[in-house]
């Protein structure tokens, strides 16, 4: 089964990626992973893409979709694959139909603004060994102190509100319109995000296997 994981930062999309890639036994396929793997090889499509990034812009949909179509033509691929992290706008979704990519069903994970915004912007990571926290869910047992090595606990820029409120706003632009577009097809499936992962894995296999 080919399917496309669709969600707002934080929704934890990733997250239940990698348990339905573990639970089929299919690869969860990251865009950048992707990118950074076809460089390494130095296929065609590869060295196409390092031009545009040793240049700093943007590599375009085109080399995009031709690594991915190498990449799923790999033998971990034959029974279906996830893509997470692409396609990112309706523009690269009809690229990807044009170049012959079948998918079968889109699983948006979605969670409320309010509930990402308060679940990323509670996150702390120890500046010493990279543990994480949460101010609420999984506090220190000393405040702004590591449990495990003692090392300051700090907030990352990235889970800042001011910024996941940027980058949920960029979302509902650029990405959220592929809802309609797949819901068109009839192939979008929306799973409502629960507080347990475990919940959230639960409903994203039922509405996989439905």
């Amino acid at each position: 089964m080919n399917l496309i994981f669709l969600g707002a930062p934080g929704a934890g999309k990733g997250t239940q990626a990698e348990v339905v890639c573990k639970e089929l036994n299919i690869p969860a396929i990251s865009t950048g992973n992707m990118l950074r793997e076809a460089v390494k090889n130095g296929t065609k499509a590869g060295l196409a893409a390092k031009e545009f990034m040793d240049r700093g812009d943007l590599v375009p949909d085109e080399v995009v979709i031709g690594i991915l179509k190498d990449r799923i033509a790999e033998d971990d691929a034959k029974n279906g694959f996830i893509l997470d992290g692409f396609p990112r706008t309706v523009a690269q979704a009809e690229a990807l139909e044009k170049m012959g990519v079948n998918i079968d069903k889109v699983i948006e994970i979605h969670v409320a603004d309010e509930a990402i915004t308060a679940r990323m912007s509670g996150r702390r990571v120890c500046e010493g060994c990279g543990n994480s926290y949460h101010i609420e869910y999984k506090p220190t047992k000393v405040e702004g102190i590591c449990d495990a090595c003692g090392a300051k606990v700090v907030q990352r820029i990235d889970d800042k509100p001011e910024t996941v409120i940027s980058r949920l706003k960029t979302y509902h632009e650029k990405t959220a319109p592929l809802k309609d577009f797949y819901a068109a097809k009839g192939k979008l499936v929306t799973v409502e995000g629960q507080d347990e992962i475990a919940e959230t894995s639960k409903l994203t296999l039922a509405a996989i296997k439905g």
